[in-house]
């Protein structure tokens, strides 16, 4: 079964209601979400906000777990955490689900929320100029 199959029965599930635990691959989301190690838990998306990160079909072709940068109108604009440049886009109508908690490799649970995790979140946007630096030596350490 490919991903694409999996995630478009998350999404079913997760319209029905039912909130959806996926394991999340690739290093986009570096620092907040580790991918081949944490997954997300999924809801349906209601009340989203910048700083939200969600499930979404991206520019009309491929699924992304990133965060909305900006919101204007139905228009949504998402990055990775991780990503040094490049954005992408979607509709309000395209994002799938909204993730509430990351579920780490020791199976504990953790607000994407909290107050800290969002502290740092700024913080990571601030830095921005230095992503590449950082996550050069977060690579190499692990």
């Amino acid at each position: 079964m490919n991903d694409r199959v999996i995630i478009e029965e998350a999404c079913r599930l997760v319209s029905e209601g039912v909130c959806v635990t996926l394991p999340v691959n690739g290093q986009s989301m570096l620092p907040f979400i580790i991918g081949g190690k944490e997954s997300v838990i999924l809801q349906k998306p209601i009340d989203l906000q910048v700083g939200h990160v969600v499930l979404a079909w991206a520019d009309g072709n491929h699924f992304v777990v990133h965060r909305i940068t900006q919101i204007d109108g139905t228009a949504i604009t998402l990055m990775g955490d991780g990503n040094l440049v490049g954005t992408e886009h979607c509709q309000l109508s395209d994002v799938r689900a909204l993730a509430t908690h990351v579920v780490d490799s020791k199976g504990c649970k953790h607000d994407l929320y909290s107050k800290w995790r969002m502290r740092g979140v700024c913080l990571w946007k601030f830095l921005h100029p230095l992503r590449r630096y950082i996550l050069g030596i977060y690579r190499r350490i692990k």
